[in-house]
């Protein structure tokens, strides 16, 4: 029997696998897709945001700030990128100085450091290519950037070192209430646990559902992005934002931490898990951002995708509670921005609550909350020769766009998560990130995959279950 059982692991579940895996527990994952951050976590702006949009004494705010502090801890401890770039929110008229007074009254009250007011000169002078139309801006040097779907599999890795057991393509198809706990039944067996956590992301409701009366709804909401290619990666040094408005945030530009410049989102109702890409979307993401940023070049797209945020209907706040008539089941749900940044401090949260509840906790003494992997591309030459020259699988350069080798391949191989797909590949090691988009090291990646997991070609997936990248007719039964 688990002492916690946490269900979904995307950068909330991940986070709470991690600060459990701090005690002396037995805690389980159950993921349903084949890898980690494979939903919200692996599509989204990739902003860790300063705090000072959500209002005072919400959760909301309270966890935001305090992710935000976390994140620049559990970053550099874990290896995960990370860049302090500041954001701006820009107003463009008279009208909207009252939303940027606003807004540095709420981060005020919430405790962001460092707010201030700008001039319009001031923010010009911040990031050059900013609209002439702008007329102030509200600066937040806290807010940051990072890649989120390594700091997902970061804290998850570090939780499997630490003794959690993650088990991959497990989707929960019933819970029960039993006088010791939870059983929790999947596709692939029955599991027991003492508590569970619910964190499924846009699914979270159908999971509660499956252990309580019903409480609450998740609406589903995609947005859309361009991601540049890395020359147009400096066209702004912040976070740029327009002033929000009721679809949320609004259209950002920022640049990333592997060099490119990401443009979006929009945000419209779809069902469920909906990640296309529309051509009328994309040219709203394009005309907004011109609004604040007139010069991005969009002939330098390299891709666009889409993610979906779980939004609780009727709510403006995350919804962290033991849910009712179900005791030691709960809900971490509706984590919809800023989720990435609190995942952290909502995961601290969630253990003081399991506490209160009767869960035990004794600190390990060797608890392990170091991470590093090798980044060929960024090492100075004389570390590259020693490398090449102990393992040649370093001196063999599968992505050229990104110079990403065979070695750093091998290594997420053979870490604590290894992958299951090529886009597992890429989010380990940025194999494929580059301006081709995997037209040349597509092939090799497979090839790759194929040989060190003993699988055909023919089973080598990109990214979910299914998603089979080769096939071929049969013929009489074969």
């Amino acid at each position: 029997m688990y002492d916690v059982l946490i269900i979904g692991c995307g950068i909330t579940g991940a986070a709470t696998a991690f600060e459990l895996s701090k005690y002396q527990l037995r805690v389980g994952i159950l993921e349903k897709e084949n890898d980690v951050a494979d939903g919200t976590t692996k599509a989204n702006s990739a902003i860790l945001h300063a705090g000072y949009d959500p209002s005072p004494g919400s959760l909301m705010a309270r966890l935001n700030v305090r992710g935000s502090e976390l994140a620049r801890q559990l970053c550099p401890a874990l290896d995960v990128p990370y860049v302090p770039c500041g954001s701006l929110v820009l107003a463009f008229s008279d009208a909207e100085r009252p939303a940027l007074e606003e807004l540095y009254r709420r981060g005020q009250a919430n405790g962001v450091p460092g707010l201030e007011l700008l001039t319009a000169a001031q923010a010009r002078a911040m990031d050059h290519n900013l609209s002439g139309d702008v007329v102030s801006a509200l600066h937040a040097p806290s807010a940051a950037i990072c890649s989120p779907w390594e700091y997902c599999l970061a804290l998850a890795e570090t939780a499997v070192r630490n003794g959690a057991d993650l088990h991959l393509e497990t989707a929960v198809t019933g819970l029960e209430r039993r006088e010791d706990g939870w059983l929790v039944r999947t596709n692939r067996g029955d599991f027991t646990a003492r508590f569970v956590v619910n964190a499924a992301g846009v699914s979270a409701a159908q999971v509660h559902d499956l252990a309580a009366p019903h409480a609450f709804d998740i609406r589903p909401s995609r947005g859309q992005y361009y991601l540049l290619d890395k020359s147009e990666g400096d066209r702004v040094s912040h976070v740029i934002f327009q002033c929000p408005n009721k679809d949320g945030k609004g259209v950002l530009v920022a640049p990333t931490v592997h060099g490119n410049l990401i443009v979006g989102p929009n945000a419209e109702d779809v069902a469920g898990d909906d990640t296309a890409t529309t051509s009328a979307a994309l040219r709203f993401v394009r005309e907004t951002a011109q609004k604040s940023v007139p010069s991005i070049q969009f002939r330098e797209s390299i891709r666009n995708f889409a993610g979906v945020r779980a939004h609780a209907v009727g709510l403006d706040d995350f919804i962290l509670r033991e849910a009712d008539g179900a005791p030691g089941f709960f809900d971490l749900a509706g984590i919809c921005s800023p989720g990435l940044t609190a995942a952290p401090a909502i995961a601290e949260y969630a253990v003081e609550l399991m506490a209160a509840a009767g869960l035990s906790l004794t600190k390990k003494e060797d608890f392990l909350c170091t991470r590093r992997r090798v980044r060929f591309h960024d090492l100075p030459p004389e570390e590259k020769a020693r490398l090449v020259s102990e393992h040649p699988a370093y001196g063999r350069v599968i992505c050229r766009c990104e110079t990403v080798t065979e070695g750093e391949i091998l290594d997420a191989l053979q870490s604590p998560i290894p992958p299951r797909s090529v886009d597992g590949i890429k989010r380990r090691v940025g194999a494929s990130m580059g301006r081709c988009q995997g037209g040349f090291c597509g092939p090799r990646v497979v090839e790759i995959l194929s040989r060190e997991l003993g699988l055909s070609p023919g089973q080598i997936v990109q990214d979910k279950a299914g998603t089979w990248l080769l096939s071929r007719e049969t013929k009489g039964g074969e």
